[in-house]
Formats: C-alpha cells, sequence, structure tokens
C-alpha cells in the first residue's frame, strides 16, 4: 500500500506543469474529445511505466543494495531538482491520422520517453519490492493530474499554483532521497 501511496502523489504532483501536461492541455483543445483523450493517455502511460517499472525492478535485483540505494537516493535528487525547473509548453499535437485515440496514445508514449515521471517509476520500482503497485499508482497518479486539464481545459491552468506544486514535488522528492539513504 506504501508503495501505491506514495507513487501516486509523488507522480501526481510531479506531473503538473509537465511538458506531457501540457500535451494534454493541448490536444484537449485541438480536439475537444475528452474520452478519447483520455484513454489515449491512460493507454500509453500504463505501457510506458510498465516498461519502466519492470526495468526498475530489474535493477532492484540486480544491484548490490548498497549501490541501489544510492542510486535510487541520487534519482529522487535529480527528480527534485527538475521539478524546480518548468518544462517548455511548446508542445505541438500530432495530426489526427490514428484518430483522437491513437494520435494521443503516440503522443504521451513518446512524450514519457525519458520524463521524469517515467525516471520516478524507474526509481519508485527498484525501491519498492512491489513494482505493480508502483506502476498503478504512478498511472493512477498521471491520470489524476491530467483529468482535469482534459475535462477543464485551459480554465485548469488558472486553479493550479503551478510554482507551489513544483516546489511540493521537488520537497517530496528530496524527502524520499533522504528516507532511502537513512533506512539503509
Amino acid at each position: 500500500m506504501e508503495a501505491l501511496l506514495v507513487s501516486f502523489g509523488l507522480v501526481a504532483l510531479a506531473e503538473i506543469g509537465d511538458k506531457t501536461q501540457l500535451l494534454a492541455l493541448v490536444l484537449a483543445s485541438r480536439f475537444g474529445r475528452p474520452v478519447p483523450i483520455l484513454a489515449g493517455i491512460l493507454t500509453a502511460t500504463l505501457l510506458n511505466h510498465l516498461a519502466a517499472g519492470a526495468v526498475g525492478a530489474l535493477l532492484g535485483i540486480h544491484l548490490d543494495y548498497a549501490w541501489m540505494r544510492w542510486v535510487i537516493a541520487l534519482s529522487f535528487f535529480a527528480i527534485a531538482a527538475w521539478a524546480l525547473f518548468p518544462e517548455s509548453p511548446k508542445i505541438d499535437a500530432p495530426p489526427p491520422r490514428f484518430g483522437v485515440f491513437g494520435a494521443t496514445a503516440i503522443a504521451f508514449f513518446a512524450a514519457e520517453m525519458g520524463d521524469r515521471t517515467q525516471i520516478a517509476t524507474v526509481a519508485l520500482a527498484a525501491r519498492f519490492e512491489t513494482w505493480l503497485a508502483v506502476v498503478f499508482g504512478t498511472t493512477l497518479g498521471m491520470m489524476a493530474a491530467n483529468l482535469p486539464v482534459v475535462l477543464l481545459g485551459r480554465q485548469a491552468t488558472r486553479w493550479l499554483p503551478v510554482s507551489s506544486v513544483h516546489w511540493a514535488a521537488a520537497v517530496l522528492s528530496v524527502a524520499l532521497g533522504i528516507a532511502v539513504l537513512v533506512r539503509g
């Protein structure tokens, strides 16, 4: 349960202002069809985070715990630093060649490659033994952050103090990094 809750919270916070959330805003504004957009986000996130979770689980198995502890802690510190630097909103939605669902799934999967939420999924899966709970938590966190953006479009950005959320994500990531080192 801890793996699911920590994963959900970290990714939900880290996703605020992230390029994939901005992509969700662009897609919602361009297509105006929330159901296929949300389905595409869910599909892409689940596939991407399953792969990231599997990598994290393998790292957790194959790395000596002392090394793994430092790798995980440094990953959390890097995510914290990354959270403080907003990403560029210059994201263009792909053409609807594959339909709204297909365009969303392809764009989201590609945008998540190397993204801070994917890195967080790898680190969390290496940290916790239940990597499927991590994947479930990170996927739910991604959906929780993107659902209001897709449903409410541009108005959602007026309600969220993005800089405060970036700081909260950074503080949470640092706390998780320190916890990993202290628990040793």
